[in-house]
């Protein structure tokens, strides 16, 4: 599910859940296990990356629509516990994007330090808006954090999926590569920050980032009830279980 790979002192997490790497509640937990555990390990960055062509397609909707709303609100608190462990975290983290990458995939990016995502016919946004769902505030915070508030707003209300090319112009993405080469570049960013004097480097970080993770250290700002109370919404459902059936009837 998640294939860890050391590059000396860069722990490299490659999502491995074909077909599109979805986020499920065993995928997220093996995820959120594998970021907290990384400093401990006596790594010093991470890379979060995918398959050639799939980066994630977000959450695995089949999946969670079996759940009743005590394993929703479980789901959510740990999906929220990932994405504050990308913020906080004491170590550099890269998201190597390798495709296609919306909604759930997305939202893991934005909270990293770094994005480098292939080139091509790819691509990545917001789209929660267009399958039923409200875009959390923490991750709205997130987004807003990266193109600036009304750029994020159009985005956000729209859901619009954009190209590499748009996304490394409006900031969402920072470099762009060849497929083959996402990875190696989302490394070698990482060892440019670890060449850097370490003390310099961790404080300045730390203070960078320091509204990113405050944002994620406030419980309030990530009410699990409310998120329950929009997923089992019927108009969420009915949006949910028709997208299923369409994706049922294109692999049929």
């Amino acid at each position: 599910m998640i294939e860890r790979i050391a590059h000396d002192k860069i722990l490299e997490l490659r999502m491995a859940r074909p077909p599109v790497n979805a986020i499920s509640p065993e995928f997220c937990k093996a995820l959120l296990s594998a970021l907290r555990d990384a400093p401990g390990e006596g790594f010093r960055a991470a890379v979060i990356s995918g398959a050639p062509g799939m980066f994630s397609a977000g959450l695995d909707v089949p999946a969670l629509l079996q759940l009743d709303r005590a394993g929703i609100i479980a789901f959510w608190g740990d999906f929220f516990q990932l994405m504050a462990v990308v913020a906080r975290s004491p170590i550099p983290t890269v998201a190597a994007i390798t495709g296609h990458s919306p909604a759930g995939g997305a939202v893991i990016s934005i909270f990293c330090d770094y994005r480098v995502m292939a080139r091509g016919n790819f691509k990545i946004g917001l789209n929660e808006v267009q399958v039923g769902l409200v875009v959390p505030e923490v991750i709205q915070l997130a987004f807003k954090r990266l193109l600036g508030a009304h750029r994020a707003e159009r985005m956000m209300v729209a859901g619009a999926m954009i190209d590499p090319e748009a996304a490394l112009q409006i900031g969402l993405v920072d470099e762009l590569a060849e497929v083959d080469q996402v990875i190696p570049q989302a490394l070698a960013w990482c060892q440019k920050q670890l060449a850097l004097p370490t003390e310099a480097m961790s404080g300045t970080r730390r203070l960078a980032r320091r509204d990113l993770a405050d944002i994620m250290g406030d419980a309030t700002r990530y009410p699990a009830d409310a998120f329950a109370d929009s997923w089992f919404g019927e108009e969420t459902q009915a949006t949910l279980q028709a997208m299923v059936a369409k994706l049922k009837a294109k692999k049929g």
